[in-house]
């Protein structure tokens, strides 16, 4: 078994951030990450990239009268209120700009190119870990966004969980709507709480971005099998910062790829696509630097690029 790289993007627009930052102040940053979805599936194109596109349901609907109308049955009611999506919604959608809410067009770009795999970050960016949700509304989530994505004609098939809460008693529940692999996070300790997300996690999750060991790549046969499929994230992409860490960050990547190339190990990025929408040009450029690597890895060491869902299939053929 080769080297293989796996990419997924957490594509959530202003539904990913909603209780963390003020819309009013992210329509620029937000319309380029609109723009720089044409450009990044350009670049996968080029470079033949196969990608996991785990979208955010409520980018399916086209107005605030559909998404009225897209409800779930039973509604997470957690303890901290102001991370429900709906009562977000029902709040600002007078005065909230559209084009931060809906993605519609996007979404049928992304499954009209070639080896692009749309997957779910559930419908309303659900949080698993959260005091108050339960599974009865977390299966009222996943069952809208399966019949919203049936109605353009899609099967998801692989979930990333939002904030990287992953649930593991909500295995089940994937498996009945349909879902056959999911990410989880990496092993290293800062990764194992992300719902405390205390000061050290942080502190330690931003230093390893830039020094350490080629240690985030990981045997294909250590993919665990169970109810689903988990596949463990190796690296989230960092954006351009403009400053002398960069080329620190750009070198712990590829030095990571050529390492799982050279290894035959999984390295499996990921990032949100709106991580770019501040300096969208060198971010791009950086991206295609990273790709170009790839490229350079793929012909000497065989490296493989793949989507999580035929990562998935592989494993389950060869187990």
């Amino acid at each position: 078994m080769k080297g293989c790289l796996v990419i997924s993007l957490d594509f959530e627009l202003i539904w990913g951030v909603f209780d963390k930052v003020d819309h009013n102040n992210k329509l620029e940053y937000f319309e380029n990450t609109r723009k720089l979805i044409p450009e990044l599936l350009k670049l996968f194109r080029k470079h033949d990239i196969h990608c996991t596109w785990a979208t955010v349901g409520m980018l399916f609907n086209e107005s605030w009268d559909e998404w009225m109308e897209n409800l779930p049955q039973y509604f997470p009611k957690y303890t901290k209120q102001k991370l429900s999506a709906y009562n977000y919604g029902k709040e600002h959608k007078t005065s909230i700009n559209e084009k931060l809410c809906w993605a519609s067009e996007l979404i049928d770009l992304i499954t009209q190119s070639d080896h692009q795999e749309l997957a779910t970050h559930t419908y309303s960016h659900y949080y698993c870990l959260e005091e108050g949700q339960n599974r009865k509304s977390f299966a009222s989530d996943l069952k809208l966004v399966h019949k919203l994505a049936l109605k353009k004609g899609l099967a998801l098939k692989s979930l990333v969980f939002p904030r990287n809460q992953f649930n593991e008693s909500y295995q089940d529940i994937c498996v009945n709507h349909g879902i056959k692999t999911i990410r989880i996070n990496p092993e290293n300790w800062y990764w194992k709480n992300t719902q405390r997300d205390s000061l050290a996690d942080k502190i330690f999750r931003t230093g390893d971005a830039y020094i350490g060991l080629n240690d985030k790549s990981y045997d294909f046969s250590s993919i665990q099998i169970g109810k689903v499929v988990q596949q463990k994230a190796s690296r989230l992409l960092r954006p351009v910062e403009n400053s002398v860490k960069d080329s620190l960050r750009m070198n712990r990547i590829k030095d990571e790829i050529e390492y799982a190339a050279k290894n035959d190990k999984v390295y499996h990025l990921w990032w949100h696509p709106h991580n770019f929408g501040a300096n969208p040009e060198a971010n791009l450029k950086d991206l295609n630097k990273i790709l170009e690597h790839f490229s350079k890895c793929q012909d000497k060491y065989g490296m493989k690029s793949f989507t999580m869902d035929e990562l998935t299939d592989l494993r389950l053929n060869l187990q």
